[in-house]
């Protein structure tokens, strides 16, 4: 098992959903034993980042199909995002969502609200309802009606509230002032060029800019460019930065030739030198997080002629494998993949409990055969959408068991009971 003071061989007992001993541990009569030899325990790993698409848009995903996926692939809990139809801009809308995941989540949830220029006085208090993860801020647009894109509506926004803030950062300006290059048909090849590594870099330093005014913390979703991986080094004391899979493993232009408008996301696939900067920035310890961005979309969505097609791809269940697979081939240590999916996660967001194998910890685990090799498969995937742009990729590493609170949800490629997925809990808003 993989703990704070290293990975090493133990047993874990686990009495009311949280971790009672960790040692040499005899057995009783009637107790429940779940023989993980030879595999690995790594706390319950927490994607940060998830779109399940309801309410409005359930032909792609809903609640039930996105946290089976999640559950499959080895992850224990997400943080789902609010540009759905509605989107999750107030108090009734977050409810409702925390109402249609009982008894339906697989895995456990929080859901972000999403900042608009009409919601901003309401902000502080939004963040800290039950079930919130935070607050979402679109500076560029992407999917959905979400947007925050001037100076001084970002500032209120940040100035709205204390909790670490997650934000999207494209330069809206600058996305409209370039889509002419593709306004009249394109190859999706061109994406990249569309929304350039100027795009992020720019929203990028706008935002750092005001969240030195503001004094407030914000957390960086799926950094893509090296220009914000230096910009971020500069700001540690108030920035957090995540990548995704995808942007560490795909690569422009030969990911457009093989998949298409399937490998069409928001911040784009860039080239190697900019995957070559996010891997330096894993390496040195600047990126916090993983997390998947999943974004499904329906085939015949992803098929329409470019830039009418939707960007997004689904990720939440290939996550722990295809980041598994980089742990085999040496770019990454087990203890950092922990680090960027357990105790990131927790440390970022001030999870209650989680992040770590440690006594009185939330019993959330993932286990993982280390030494398995398997093809991930569209037909792997649960998710409604179908697909993944992984499909036929032979990985190193994969996810057997998933285990919410003591409760093993998934063993062996199989989901097991009934959805048993609660809220998460955040220190913030105990």
């Amino acid at each position: 098992m993989v703990t704070p003071g290293g990975t090493r061989e133990a047993d874990i007992a686990v009495r009311g959903g949280r971790i009672a001993a960790i040692g040499e541990i005899g057995r009783a009569s009637g107790d429940v034993f779940l023989d993980c030899r030879g595999l690995h325990v790594l706390p319950g790993v927490v994607d940060t980042q998830v779109h399940f698409r309801e309410p409005g848009l359930e032909h792609k995903e809903d609640i039930g199909t996105g946290t089976a996926a999640a559950a499959l692939g080895g992850v224990t809990a997400v943080f789902e995002m609010p540009n759905t139809k509605p989107p999750t801009t107030g108090a009734g809308e977050l409810a409702d969502k925390l109402r249609r995941a009982q008894g339906r989540a697989w895995v456990d949830f929080a859901f972000y609200v999403g900042a608009t220029p009409d919601n901003t006085d309401d902000l502080a208090a939004l963040e800290r309802l039950p079930g919130c993860a935070g607050v979402k801020m679109f500076m560029g647009s992407s999917t959905g009606s979400l947007l925050v894109a001037e100076d001084e509506a970002v500032a209120r926004v940040l100035a709205s509230g204390r909790r670490r803030i997650a934000v999207h950062a494209e330069d809206e300006t600058r996305l409209r002032q370039r889509y002419a290059i593709v306004a009249g048909g394109a190859s999706p090849s061109m994406h990249p060029e569309w929304r350039d590594a100027e795009t992020a870099s720019l929203a990028t330093r706008r935002l750092l800019a005001l969240a030195e005014q503001t004094r407030r913390r914000v957390h960086v979703l799926h950094v893509t460019t090296a220009e914000e991986i230096d910009l971020l080094c500069g700001h540690r004391d108030l920035a957090t930065v995540e990548v995704t899979p995808q942007h560490l493993t795909l690569c422009a232009p030969e990911c457009y030739a093989e998949l298409d408008s399937f490998a069409q996301m928001n911040p784009p696939i860039r080239d190697a030198r900019h995957r070559e900067a996010l891997w330096r920035g894993v390496a040195d310890g600047l990126v916090d997080c993983i997390g998947s961005d999943h974004a499904p979309h329906t085939r015949e969505e992803k098929k329409l002629p470019y830039p009418q097609s939707p960007s997004g791809m689904p990720g939440v269940q290939t996550l722990v494998p295809v980041m598994l697979d980089h742990v085999a081939k040496g770019r990454l240590s087990l203890e950092r993949f922990v680090d960027l999916t357990s105790a990131g996660p927790a440390r970022i967001f001030g999870l209650a409990g989680r992040g770590r194998i440690a006594l009185g910890y939330s019993a959330d685990f993932t286990v993982v055969d280390l030494k398995a090799r398997r093809m991930i498969t569209h037909q792997w995937i649960a998710s409604r959408c179908g697909w993944t742009p992984f499909d036929g990729m032979t990985v190193t590493g994969w996810p057997i068991a998933t285990i919410i609170r003591g409760q093993v949800v998934m063993r062996e490629g199989g989901l097991i009971g009934d959805p048993v997925g609660e809220g998460v809990r955040f220190l913030e808003s105990l």
